[in-house]
């Protein structure tokens, strides 16, 4: 029993800290101008060498645009993603990631 409700209390804690945490996918659209070009509106990528957004989980988008922002992550698309990054806020962060989190893949 201690242990159910021990799950219990980490379930509804890990919701809660999740469902804070969630960004406004419509203030999201209107600040993804940049995104468009390489992502595209509906998350679904321009060109191949650019991943797809459409589906992609909230908190995977927003900690990838914080780690870019923070310089904390590196390879070739960090070159093109930092500076677009630093100019985001966290909540324009998790506002563009609730956007292409509700995007049909």
């Amino acid at each position: 029993m201690k242990i159910l409700t021990t799950a219990l209390l980490v379930s509804c804690a890990t919701f809660a800290v999740t469902a804070q945490a969630a960004g406004d996918a419509d203030a999201g659209a209107e600040k993804i101008a940049v995104c468009v070009a390489c992502h595209g509106k509906d998350g679904k990528a321009t060109a191949p060498i650019y991943p797809n957004l459409a589906g992609q989980s909230a908190q995977y988008l927003e900690s990838a645009l914080k780690a870019y922002r923070e310089g904390q992550r590196g390879g070739g698309m960090a070159m093109m993603m930092a500076p677009q990054a630093k100019q985001l806020s966290d909540e324009d962060i998790a506002n563009i990631a609730a956007y292409y989190s509700q995007q049909t893949p």
